[in-house]
């Protein structure tokens, strides 16, 4: 599901926010998140109230804004109001009074005070601290600012002749792009150097960090091939070794532990249905559970998880609804595939692959199958060993290995074995071996 971006409440202080399938928030470019509490009532100590409060919903921080998905039995709209509007945050007060009632920040936006109630368990503590740190960060001004300068860069004045707008000379021709390809890749190691330092300067630099990323990534896709086929193998391998570097790029705010808290699980669960869409339609519809971990730890670049946290997190989609599903296949083998996947499709051409002429001679194995079904071996040897429990496959073990033949023994006539018939799948199948003339 998602939503539109019409402003809601009063002074445009709510903005719908948009959500994922799975109903996690989707992030915009630059947006990082910080912290997550569930339980969470956005209301208004005015009276007459300014807005609808908005009741038992998840709480996102992002450096951006505050978004609020309201819980499945929830009728309400997901709704965030950005960092940028809000004037101030009003110092948490522990009294008597406090101690009975539960957790409360207040903070002003848009001539609006918003009160943001805590009930349900969670570190209050250590939001208040991150919205302190994200407000304070103001992370949407520095993007304002390099989205000006590049809107001034590209709209001022182009010097003419050998002097820039600054008086000083430009580099031009060959020599020119050498430079500045050389400045931006000094500029870039120094980005680099610095964020390496120490854990707290990468933590930091997480930001600029993903941006540069980003913007490698777009000038690797957008860089022309080259045409006259002398490209130097060294500098062709560096482009593949930096291509395979900006794929670990993946996910730019995956959900951690220290951000989603107790409801780590929960979240994690629903960031992997939507990173599941495109490896699965690369795989067929159909993916091991092993090359699933492969995949979004690759993604999630240093927040790697666990296999058990991968396993719960899937178990966990029985209770959403999410377009994806984990299977066990009779064998062990554990496999994440879409809802719509369909077995009767897939039998359906095996069933076709093995009744054509030179199959029905030779049978295929489960790499004749994978190309067929264009998924891997180990799921189509699953996908053949489910066509041999239902009947339609039998199985031949060989020095060769193991193939799979269509199964002729349901049209053999158990009072005439001998009896060779001319019609059927066993007539193509007599063909096939030669055993009947055409």
């Amino acid at each position: 599901m998602s939503s539109g971006s019409n402003s809601i409440g009063v002074n445009g202080l709510f903005e719908n926010a948009e959500v994922t399938t799975s109903g996690r928030p989707v992030i915009r470019r630059n947006e990082v998140e910080c912290f997550l509490l569930s339980s969470v009532d956005l209301d208004s100590e005015d009276d007459p109230p300014r807005f609808t409060a908005l009741k038992s919903g998840n709480l996102i921080l992002t450096t951006h804004r505050l978004i609020w998905i309201p819980s499945q039995s929830n009728s309400s709209v997901p709704s965030s109001v950005s960092l940028a509007g809000v004037t101030h945050i009003y110092t948490h007060k522990k009294s008597i009074k406090s101690m009975f009632h539960s957790p409360r920040i207040r903070f002003q936006a848009s001539s609006v005070v918003v009160t943001i109630v805590f009930r349900g368990k969670g570190d209050f503590d250590g939001f208040l601290t991150k919205f302190w740190e994200c407000w304070r960060g103001r992370a949407w001004e520095e993007e304002e600012k390099v989205e000006s300068e590049v809107s001034r860069s590209g709209s001022g004045t182009v010097a003419q002749g050998l002097y820039g707008n600054d008086g000083t000379v430009r580099m031009v021709g060959l020599a020119g792009i050498l430079r500045k390809e050389q400045e931006q890749w000094e500029s870039t190691d120094k980005s680099l150097q610095d964020a390496f330092q120490d854990l707290n300067a990468l933590m930091s630099k997480a930001k600029e960090m993903v941006s540069l990323a980003e913007k490698m990534r777009q000038k690797l896709l957008s860089a022309p091939s080259s045409q006259n086929g002398s490209t130097d193998d060294e500098e062709m391998g560096s482009k593949e070794e930096m291509q395979q570097w900006m794929l670990s790029v993946g996910i730019i705010s995956p959900v951690t532990k220290e951000s989603a808290g107790a409801l780590y699980h929960q979240e994690l669960s629903r960031q992997l249905a939507d990173f599941v869409r495109i490896p699965l339609e690369q795989a067929g519809g159909m993916i091991s559970l092993t090359d699933m971990y492969y995949h979004f730890n690759r993604a999630r670049g240093t927040e790697l998880i666990s296999p058990d946290d991968l396993w719960q997190a899937c178990t966990l989609w029985e209770k959403f609804d999410v377009p994806v599903m984990l299977r066990k296949f009779d064998s062990g083998v554990m496999v994440i595939q879409n809802k719509s996947h369909s077995d009767e499709e897939v039998m359906g051409r095996i069933r076709m692959l093995v009744t054509k002429t030179e199959t029905l001679r030779n049978g295929v194995t489960a790499s004749d199958a994978a190309l067929t079904l264009k998924i891997a071996p180990a799921m189509a040897k699953e996908h053949l060993l489910t066509a041999e429990t239902k009947g339609l496959l039998s199985r031949d073990m060989s020095p060769d290995g193991l193939r799979f033949y269509f199964n002729l023994f349901p049209e053999i006539d158990p009072t005439n074995l001998h009896f060779v018939k001319d019609f059927g799948t066993y007539g193509e199948w007599a063909k096939a071996t030669s055993l009947l003339s055409v």
